[in-house]
């Protein structure tokens, strides 16, 4: 018999699931971070609804199960989605450069454990559209003195959830939006596993 009252020992690091539509070097990041003992959340799943990626493939070189979940892969995307999510018993969502909005029902499931990076000051430079290439341009087209990634909870809406960090990037005489993206991808690698390990780590 259980004893209902018995300590249930200490809680274990949260399953994280990385969903992404590019290369993955902020997957690699995390996964780095693991290797290093610096996060305690593994990488126990990623997806990709594009069907070569590099995020696959860095997945698939660590041992990760990777997946590509697509129109022509599945009637219903979205819900596969949320299916895989709990047949490999993730805890946290980590969007990685996943340029589709969120699904209701992957919110429903994950209340404030579906987790973004922007690379770029929110709420300023967020909103449908405003990805990649599009921030650093827009940063640097509005006169902006410092740019610099952002995580936040994910909602219903674009870049909308609640802030949990930003890290400012200084803009400096010159930049173009290459080599503005070049030191804030940086500061991204450097930024998205402390949060996820301050936020679910144990």
């Amino acid at each position: 018999m259980v004893d209902a009252n018995a300590p249930s020992g200490p809680a274990k690091p949260a399953r994280l699931a990385v969903l992404a539509s590019g290369g993955g070097s902020n997957l690699q990041a995390l996964i780095d971070a693991h290797a290093r003992g610096d996060l305690a959340c593994p990488v126990s799943l990623v997806i990709s609804n594009k069907a070569s990626t590099g995020a696959l493939e860095r997945a698939r070189r660590h041992g990760i199960p990777a997946h590509h979940v697509g129109r022509r892969t599945a009637p219903d995307p979205d819900g596969r989605i949320v299916e895989l999510l709990a047949e490999h018993d993730i805890d946290v969502v980590v969007l990685a450069g996943w340029l589709k909005l969120v699904d209701a029902r992957m919110l429903e499931a994950f209340p404030d454990r579906v987790v973004n990076i922007h690379p770029g000051p929110l709420p300023r430079f967020g909103g449908k559209g405003m990805y990649g290439h599009h921030v650093h341009a827009a940063v640097l087209a509005a006169g902006a003195s410092h740019s610099g990634p952002t995580v936040h909870l994910v909602n219903a809406r674009y870049d909308e959830g609640p802030i949990l960090a930003h890290v400012e990037v200084p803009v400096v005489d010159g930049d173009t939006p290459e080599t503005l993206a070049e030191r804030v991808l940086r500061a991204e690698h450097q930024l998205f596993w402390r949060v996820i390990q301050d936020h679910f780590g144990s």
